[in-house]
């Protein structure tokens, strides 16, 4: 996983670092990577600096695009940057440390930042491979009509029955179950996706920000409180709260309650959020192995725990894969869960009534 502010892992002089800054007039200090002296960890820096959230898209240590810096102030309005250098050099802000500040008030940072970062940017190649994926498989579909599916149409059909069948239909009453379940299916495969990116050689996976589970919890608490609400009616959504206890306990029962609205979808958040960045944290670990072993022992010590150090780091790679698999599932699962625990009974009678 590269790091804007990560140092690379072979050993450069301080020359070829000034050298560099200076053969590329579009890249500024703040955006270039850090040299390494030889006795340094690469691995350490990473860990030390964040786990690649940054304004720029790389593979490994290879910068391929800047990213958009986008602050607003009240006095300033709306203004937009295509990269560090332009930031400086507006007169506005500029970067301390890769945060925005006030040049005329450096304790200040602009009211809303809307920058793009690496994760933003994953998340919008997300859409665009979930989407394209679906257009081929219906694309194949419709050619196909009548015959068995084959290829990406075959493997996205088996998911898709999975997900109605397994997830959705066993947790919800059948008509919303039938209304949230493009919901469901863009849930599982979206969080799919941005696990699998953080698998690939030089990638990042954006489920391992906080930014990105908790806006995905997000949308989650809304789907499961509209549902609620549209299939229940506002009484019943306020009678939920009393957790079927009696009135004279609603001072005990509604805060709780409440209480249990907000902790499911931070629950969901954090779940996603912890086991994704403890397995990349477990990757880089390994690897780090063999730099540490270096930096105490030289570097024939550090050299001979490279096989182990790899062999380990694809097996755990492996098991990431599945765990990629398995919280996309867990996500959705839950989310299902309490869609259906916060309907509740009362749309199961209506359709026993009907």
């Amino acid at each position: 996983m590269s790091q804007e502010s990560h140092t690379t892992a072979t050993s450069q002089s301080t020359t070829h670092s000034a050298e560099s800054q200076t053969s590329d007039p579009h890249t500024s200090t703040s955006e270039l990577h850090t040299e390494n002296t030889g006795d340094s960890n690469p691995i350490l820096d990473i860990l030390a600096t964040g786990m690649g959230d940054h304004h720029g898209f790389y593979l490994y240590d290879k910068k391929i695009i800047s990213l958009p810096y986008i602050f607003y102030d009240k006095d300033q309005g709306l203004n937009f940057y295509p990269n560090a250098d332009a930031v400086n050099a507006g007169g506005i802000y500029e970067l301390s440390h890769g945060h925005p500040v006030r040049k005329d008030n450096p304790e200040q940072h602009p009211a809303i930042d809307f920058s793009i970062t690496n994760f933003v940017f994953l998340q919008w190649m997300g859409f665009l491979v979930v989407g394209a994926l679906f257009l081929i498989a219906s694309s194949k579909a419709k050619k196909n009509k009548g015959k068995a599916p084959s290829g990406i149409q075959n493997l996205l059909e088996v998911l898709i029955v999975f997900i109605r069948d397994e997830v959705v239909a066993p947790n919800l009453p059948a008509r919303p179950a039938k209304r949230l379940l493009p919901y469901f299916l863009s849930l599982f495969f979206f969080i799919l996706i941005l696990n699998i990116f953080g698998l690939m050689p030089g990638g990042h996976a954006a489920t391992s920000a906080l930014g990105t589970t908790i806006a995905l919890a997000l949308t989650a608490f809304l789907v499961v409180n509209y549902t609620a609400i549209k299939e229940s009616g506002i009484g019943a959504w306020f009678h939920h709260l009393l957790g079927g206890a009696p009135a004279f306990l609603a001072p005990i029962m509604v805060p709780i309650e409440i209480m249990g609205i907000f902790t499911k979808p931070f629950a969901l958040a954090i779940r996603l959020f912890a086991n994704m960045t403890a397995g990349h944290v477990a990757l880089l670990a390994l690897v780090g192995i063999i730099f540490y072993f270096k930096q105490l022992f030289g570097a024939s010590v550090g050299y001979s725990v490279t096989v182990p150090s790899v062999l380990f780091s694809v097996f755990v790679l492996c098991l990431e894969l599945l765990v990629a698999f398995l919280q996309a599932y867990v996500f959705t699962m839950l989310t299902a869960v309490f869609t259906g625990l916060a309907v509740g009974d009362h749309s199961h009678d209506e359709e026993h009534h009907h």
